[in-house]
């Protein structure tokens, strides 16, 4: 019996599956394949595919296989040549989407150049190396080994960096946005201040009025202008309808901004600091949707 494991990467490895199932069908595999897919979904009426199993039934299927194919997971290549079991290795590709980087590579060069494992970098070479699995006999496990401690702690230290960098591309879109709307209303107040200690005074109601016009103008073009460049990257030619658009936006916010403080404070009688941070919580997601999926909309190719 042949065991397939992809393990528990969030990532499909379709590619090998699609091989040994070709092999299946050439008639170069004969033996039973049982394979542990995780999250690749693949369907096959060659082999026996389930995503997990518990351990003691996992465990089971490693002592009773008579080769194990497995990606480059530590703990899986582990748990398979403690019990000096014939492996083989084939790393997931980042070019496949199969991984975030090639650090299985690493670790799959490793534990082939102890002599614990066979390895196949081509998928097309699979049928070769299983067959050249038929005289494999693998080394036998040492545990203390410095070089694979140290390959180990490389992979877990690389994966944390990948998936931090993952997380931060993922919500980059976000991240800019929020950051950009800190730096417009800072924008925004210092204009009022420079309003302020200029050309108008603060004891005048009209000029009040004026200043914060001129402020939240400023305020909205800054905002315009940054969304466009640094957060959703438009690439839209008619710059005068998308920032039309945007204002148009921006106005509407506003309408809601007020129209949810005349109900809950002046209707309502709610509390002022309570009502105001619901309303720009409200405000805040409207203004990226608005931006994200009608003024800075990116066109399907």
């Amino acid at each position: 019996m042949i065991l397939v494991t992809l393990g528990t990467q969030d990532k499909e490895f379709t590619r090998l599956l699609k091989e040994i199932d070709k092999l299946i069908s050439k008639k170069i595999i004969k033996d039973e394949v049982i394979v542990q897919a995780g999250y690749t979904k693949y369907e096959s009426k060659n082999m026996k595919v389930f995503d997990y199993v518990d351990s003691d039934v996992f465990n089971n299927y490693v002592e009773k296989a008579n080769l194990i194919i497995c990606h480059a997971g530590v703990g899986t290549i582990f748990d398979c040549i403690k019990k000096n079991k014939k492996v083989i290795v084939v790393p997931r590709l980042a070019k496949f989407n199969e991984h975030n980087n090639d650090h299985q590579l690493e670790i799959t060069k490793e534990f082939e150049k102890k002599g614990y494992v066979l390895s196949v970098y081509d998928i097309k070479d699979l049928e070769k190396v299983i067959d050249k699995s038929k005289k494999f006999k693998p080394n036998k496990f040492v545990s203390n080994n410095k070089n694979m401690v140290k390959l180990i702690g490389g992979y877990i230290d690389s994966n944390r960096r990948s998936s931090m960098l993952d997380l931060l591309k993922k919500y980059k879109e976000i991240i800019m946005y929020l950051i950009f709307g800190v730096l417009t209303t800072v924008v925004s107040v210092a204009t009022r201040i420079i309003l302020f200690h200029t050309i108008l005074s603060e004891n005048s109601p009209l000029q009040v009025q004026i200043a914060t016009i001129i402020s939240n103008a400023v305020g909205i073009i800054f905002a315009y202008f940054t969304n466009r460049k640094f957060v959703f990257e438009s690439k839209n030619k008619n710059k005068f309808k998308e920032f039309v658009s945007f204002v148009t936006g921006r106005i509407s916010t506003l309408l809601m901004d007020m129209l949810i403080m005349f109900v809950g404070v002046t209707l309502l009688k709610g509390n002022s600091t309570v009502i105001t941070l619901i309303s720009q919580v409200l405000v805040i997601v409207a203004n990226y949707l608005i931006s994200k999926l009608i003024v800075f909309k990116k066109k399907e190719k």
